[in-house]
Formats: C-alpha cells, structure tokens, sequence
C-alpha cells in the first residue's frame, strides 16, 4: 500500500447492506378479490394466506398527511357474492371505522376522511363482512385486513447528541478520524430514501471534510435473519494495485463481538461480514462494531510511512419482523382424572407476541381429521377444558397440539405439543385372572391345598392390588371347603374333611369375594366350581364324571382326528350306497345303429289281451278312437269344445290321408287355440299294410305256429326284431 502525504492513511470504507425491505410505489389500488387467491401490491413482497373465505384481504396503503380537499380514496372490497344488483352490502369495523375510515356500504369503495400521521400511528386493523341487504344475514364471514399509512418525507433528520466538543493534536496526519456523528430520521427507512441521511460540513472547510453518506457504516438487519448467512459487506479502498492492495478484515471492538463475524473475500477484496448467533428485535435494537482493515503484505522499507491499516465503526440495526406467538414453555404436561364431568378444566397455555406491538392472541386446537376431539380451548385465554368423560382404562394419554396466531395477523401461526394424562380413580372391581379348572381327589384329606387362585384390576396400581380374598360372610359356613388369603395377591382353596365320592356328589360350587386396595374400596364376587375326581395316591387325576373325563384325562389329538376319519369314511359309503341304488340300468341292448331299432325289455307285466280296463284297445284298431276331445298338449284350454260324433260307417270308409286333413282343418277354425302350430298325436296304425299286422291280438294261432323268418324281408329297420325271434326260433328248434 503506497501512502503519500497528499493522500493521507485513511482508506475510505464503503458498506454495502445485503438485506433490506424495500416497498415499491404502492398508491391508491383497487383490489378485487376473488376465492382462493392472494393478492399483493405492486412491489410489495407477496404474502401467502390459507385460502379460507369467498374474499382474502391483504394490506391497504393510504398516504400520510394528506391535504386535499377531497376524502382520500384507499381501496375497494368486492365479495364474490356480490352480483351488481345491489343487494349485497358492505359493513366496515376496526380502528378507525366511521372515524377516520368510511365505505360506501354498496359499492365497496374506502375512503379516508382525515389527515394521518405514520410517525403516531404505522397501520390500522380494520374487518370487513358482506351481509344481505333485506335479510342482514352475513353472505361469508367476517374477514380481517390492514391499512397501513405510507410515508412521506416530512421528518427533517437530527442530531441524537450535541454540540459536539472535540480536540485533534497538531501535526496530525491527513485524514485522520476526529469524529463520527449520527443523525436520525423519524421517516420510515424501510420505504424510499425518506429517512436517508445525507452529511456535509457547513463551516470548517478546507481544513476538515465529512464523509456525505456516512460519516459512520449503518446495516439494517432483520431479526429474522438466519445464522450462519451473510448480512452485509464492507470495503476499504487502497490506491496501490495487485498484491500491495490486499488486506483483511477484523473485528477489533464493540458490543457485537459473537454476535457477528466477518470474513475477507480474496478475490474482491471485501468484507463479509455473518451472523454468529440469531437477533432479537424485542431485546436488543441495534450493535456497534469497530471493523479495521489492514494490507497483508508489507514492505519494511516503507514502515516509517505505516500505518498500514485503518479501522472504523459500523452501526447494526436490527430491524422489526413481525414475528409469530411465542409459547411460554416447549411443551405442556396437564392431568386431569377419569369419569371428569365434561367441561372440567385440564390447564391453561400461554402465549405472548414477541413483536413490540404486542398484538393480542387467540388460541385453538389443531386437529386432524381422525382426531377424537375430547377437548377445547377458549380462544382468548387457553384454558383447556374436556368436552367427553374420560376413561383412563381406554385412553390413558392424550397429545394435542395447540397453535396461537396473533389477531392483527392470523397468517403467522406457532404450534406447541400437550400432553395429557389421565389419571385413575378406583372404579373396576378386582376379578379373578382367568376360568379356574379345580379338582378335589375323593382321597383328600382335611387342610389339604388343592387350588391357588389371583386376581386382576383394570385400575391402576394405586386403586388395584393389594388384593383381599374371603368368603361370603352372608352365607353359612361351607363344610367342604375354605379359602386361606396369602396376603400376596392370592389365594389358596383348602379342604375342610377327609374323602369325596363322585357317586354322590361330583361337583361343588365355592362362593367367594374379592376386594382392592383403591380409595373407596370396590369389590366383587365370584363362584368357583370345584370337581370330585378319582385321582393317583400321588395325585394325579384318574377319572372324572363323563363330561370331565374328555376334558381332563381327554383323548389325544390322534384319536380324536382317527375317530372323525371313521366317520366321514362311514358316511362316504352311505351316500355311495344310495347313490347305485338310485342310478338307472343301462339298456340290455347297446347299438350304434339308429335308436328306433333299441329294444327296451321293462320288468312290468301286462294283463294281456283280457285286460280290457288299462287300455282302450279299440284305439289301435281303427279312427274310432281318435274322436274323442283330445285338448292340446301346448296350453290348457278355457273352453271345452263340442266334439264331434261321426257314423261309424263313415270312420271305417274314411281313408287315413283325409282323416288327417280333416282334423288338421279342425285344428286350424278352433278359435279357442293359440295362434301357432301345436302337435296331436292319433293312435291309428292305417289299413292296407303289404306286411299285414304284427300284432298278436288279432292271430289266431299260437305262439308256436308262427314263423318268423319274413322279418328279415321287411328292410333294415326290422333288422333288429328279426334277429331277436330268429335266436327264439333257434332255441325253439334245438
């Protein structure tokens, strides 16, 4: 670093801030607000909201010290529900409502009517509802929005302190630092360069000069900052050039010493400077930090002209984030007891807006849709109260999660974890553990233990064991047995004489009573059954009665399933047995020829030609028969018809062609018939066979005159018969 006198020692730092709030130029808007969306101002970081009315509101801007003759316009609310025809109207509440704020109840539009001041008041929290016109029923419900007022630079900025008295040494060199002073802005700094300071010395020159920006560093800082980031850099200017130019960067004093740090970047040659430990608005607003910089590489001819460094101080601000509600502890642990009547209160949680405005807070419970709600929390105390009468038996610990937002900006939520135990009040009575299986062996003798019985309590330890086994002191002393407490949570069953008999008595029944150790003390009773059986001299069970025996001395697995097995294959043959009996026999005659060439042989035998009452015969001789009133086989008729009688000189002349043509016109005019073909059946064999009758009702000879063997000239559908009486003739001959 090359130093002349006529340049002097003290290299010039520049500060840049790395995080700074900035609003655009946000006037007078109209919003139309839509479900479901958010809206933000034209420069205005967007801010997200949980979607959950028809209209979501977000901040209005109105200028500050506004003079016009006019009221000033600020905004416009617009519900979905409104529809233009005038029958929605709005309704305006909050701070300033009526006062300093008027609306237009139909059209939407906000006005201001007075002048505001940003420096006495930054915003106002006003709420807005859409209600119907002839039934003033709310349309949706009530929503919250904000009016901030914009600055404007009517602040001048001052001095925190002076006159300033200070004493510089002669001979000093050229630019050394004789003082640093500040100046405040009341504007908002946080919107354009209304709070902007600008320096410069009125008297004094040539001898003295002030830097114009700063005369000391500033960086704003949000609180909201995250450790380990970078919040700002820092220069200091050096004439020389390459290596002579480096340096680095050190914080050597002030009340930010571990709260920041600062880093030098190499190949800008600037200072980064990083939070160490996270800020706090509410605690501390600002730090103070002496940042010196000073060349790495030095040449010790040159020492005389040293030194080679220069410091200066850096003011840290700290700015204002509106921050969620902070819970007083991590977590919550609340008790309340069982059987509670609903509304009984579990405990209270607390929560306070760090922020300086120290906004109110409204508190609830953030459950879950398979949540059994049990509990509720009044929204401005947080005091916890049950909506259902507990059982500890059931649910013995509930977690819950309580959330707290602040009123003026419900969008900025904090969750906090609550447990809740339920505590134990003695309301189950002990019952034995389990169904006790007892056995007495008719060669007991008197004061013998034959069972040891516990118990059990639903209730907790405290309300539970220990347990107290006695008789029924209401009943009479049993003769059998006894019960002995081994005032270790059971209890033994004696006997109180010499020898039982199945024969006699094979089951005795011992009523007992169970009480616990809770506050009051609950009780109950049982009946334990007791079985004679005849047992081992050394005890082990023999027999019992019959229906003990399978449960006591019992069969084994295997004889159990090989009894079953029996049982099924019995029944198997059973079902097989009636399933050929009922099965049809096959035909004696087995053919691939056509089936009207089968035989089928039935066992049932005729009465033969005398017997005249099963059949008409007179049908199989000639159309005589068929005169009678045949009714269709397809439908049952309504309507009987007339038969009809013809001479029987006229059927024996009749040919068989025109008997069926003429019932077939028959069928055809019956009007009690369906309209569609139908099948009728007559038993008439016709006349004028070549081959004559086969029937035997007509011969006159005997069975043993007949010859068979023309048969086997009828054609092949007399195949089969001709073979049956030519094997009869066969057996007839030999």
């Amino acid at each position: 670093m090359k130093i002349t006198s006529t340049s002097c020692i003290c290299p010039v730092l520049v500060c840049l801030c790395f995080v700074q709030r900035c609003y655009g130029t946000a006037h007078h808007s109209s919003i139309k607000v839509t479900r479901n969306q958010t809206k933000h101002i034209e420069g205005e970081t967007e801010v997200h909201h949980r979607p959950k009315r028809g209209w979501v509101w977000n901040q209005f801007f109105v200028l500050e010290e506004h003079m016009g003759p006019d009221p000033q316009y600020v905004g416009k609310l617009h519900s979905n529900s409104d529809k233009g025809d005038g029958s929605v109207k709005y309704i305006l509440t909050g701070e300033g409502a009526g006062t300093i704020f008027i609306i237009d109840d139909t059209t939407g539009d906000i006005h201001s009517t007075k002048s505001l001041d940003r420096e006495q008041k930054t915003h106002y929290v006003l709420h807005a509802q859409a209600i119907d016109r002839r039934t003033n029923k709310p349309l949706e419900p009530e929503s919250e929005f904000i009016i901030k007022v914009q600055d404007i630079n009517d602040n001048a900025p001052k001095f925190t302190d002076g006159p300033y008295i200070v004493t510089v040494p002669e001979m000093s060199d050229m630019g050394t630092s004789v003082l640093q002073v500040t100046a405040t802005d009341a504007d908002d700094p946080t919107y354009g360069n209304s709070a902007r300071v600008v320096y410069s010395i009125l008297q004094g020159q040539p001898y003295f000069s002030v830097d114009p920006k700063t005369e000391h560093y500033q960086l704003y800082v949000p609180e909201s900052a995250q450790v380990g980031s970078a919040v700002g850099k820092i220069k200091a200017n050096d004439a020389d050039t390459g290596s002579n130019a480096d340096m680095t960067y050190s914080i050597i004093n002030g009340d930010g010493i571990g709260i920041f740090s600062i880093s030098t970047d190499k190949e800008t040659r600037e200072g980064i400077l990083s939070l160490k430990k996270p800020l706090n608005y509410e605690k501390k607003k600002s730090y103070t930090l002496t940042i010196e910089g000073a060349n790495t590489h030095l040449d010790f001819r040159f020492s005389h002209l040293g030194p080679f460094k220069d410091a200066t101080m850096l003011k840290i601000i700290v700015g204002d984030v509106d921050e969620p509600p902070l819970f007083s502890m991590p977590s919550y642990v609340m008790e309340v007891y069982e059987n509670a009547k609903i509304g009984t209160v579990v405990g209270t949680v607390l929560a306070q807006d760090p922020d300086s405005a120290n906004s109110l807070v409204r508190y609830f419970i953030d459950y879950s849709a398979e949540d059994d709600r049990c509990f509720n929390i009044d929204a401005n105390t947080g005091t916890i109260r049950t909506t259902k009468v507990l059982d500890r038996e059931e649910t013995p610990w509930y977690n819950i999660t309580v959330a707290a937002s602040e009123n003026d900006n419900p969008g900025l939520l904090s969750h906090v974890t609550v447990g809740i135990r339920v505590l134990d009040v003695n309301d189950n009575p002990p019952e034995l553990a389990r169904e006790y299986d007892i056995v007495v062996c008719e060669n007991s003798k008197p004061g013998q233990v034959i069972h040891t019985i516990s118990a059990t309590d639903r209730d907790d330890f405290a309300n539970g064991p220990r347990f107290n086994f006695f008789l029924d002191e209401r009943l009479s002393v049993n003769p059998n047995f006894t019960l002995k407490d081994n005032e270790d949570n059971t209890a033994s069953i004696l006997t109180r004489r010499r020898r039982f008999s199945r024969t006699i008595q094979d089951v005795y029944y011992l009523p007992i009573m169970i009480s616990d150790g809770g506050i009051p003390s609950l009780s109950s009773s049982s009946t334990l059954t007791v079985r004679v059986c005849a047992c081992e001299r050394d005890g082990r069970v023999r027999t019992c009665h019959a229906e003990a025996f399978l449960s006591s001395a019992g069969l084994s697995t295997g004889a159990l399933i090989a009894i079953l097995l029996c049982v099924v294959i019995l029944l198997a043959i059973v079902v097989l047995f009636i399933t050929l009996r009922r099965s049809k026999k096959e035909p004696l005659i087995i053919s691939e020829e056509d089936v009207r060439e089968n035989v089928v042989t039935y066992d049932d035998e005729g009465g033969g030609e005398e017997d005249t009452e099963a059949f008409d015969i007179t049908a199989l001789r000639n159309p005589s028969a068929a005169e009678e009133l045949k009714y269709r086989r397809d439908i049952r008729p309504e309507v009987k018809l007339t038969p009809r009688h013809q001479t029987l000189s006229t059927l024996e002349s009749i040919d068989v062609q025109e008997f069926i043509k003429q019932k077939l016109v028959e069928a055809d005019l019956d009007p009690s018939v369906p309209p569609y073909d139908s099948l009728q059946t007559y038993a008439y064999e016709g006349q004028r066979s070549e081959a004559g009758s086969i029937s035997s009702l007509d011969s006159a000879t005997t069975q043993s005159d007949q010859d068979y063997h023309y048969l086997g000239d009828w054609g092949p559908e007399f195949k089969k018969l001709a073979e049956l009486y030519g094997e009869i003739e066969s057996e007839r001959t030999t």
